[in-house]
């Protein structure tokens, strides 16, 4: 299992589409992806999920992804975070 904490440098964190498009580099990936703020931990790969994280531009979020694929699976989601 990997960790990080990332700094969320999207503008309009929370925008539905932009969400959805997070959720799409989730889902390519096998392994588990989850994002975890204030305690809440959600499924990166979970729209409703996502929704509801309230993503916020320059706050921090754990990151954690377990299982096939998963180093390369946190560098598309970071890569996401910061574009």
């Amino acid at each position: 299992m990997l960790q990080e904490n990332m700094q969320i440098k999207i503008k309009n964190g929370s925008d539905a589409r932009i969400l959805a498009e997070f959720v799409q580099v989730a889902n390519y990936y096998s392994c588990g992806i989850y994002l975890e703020k204030d305690g809440k931990r959600i499924n990166a790969k979970s729209m409703m999920g996502m929704m509801s994280m309230g993503l916020i531009e320059g706050e921090e979020v754990l990151v954690l992804a377990d299982g096939e694929r998963e180093a390369e699976a946190m560098e598309s989601i970071r890569q996401f975070l910061k574009d």
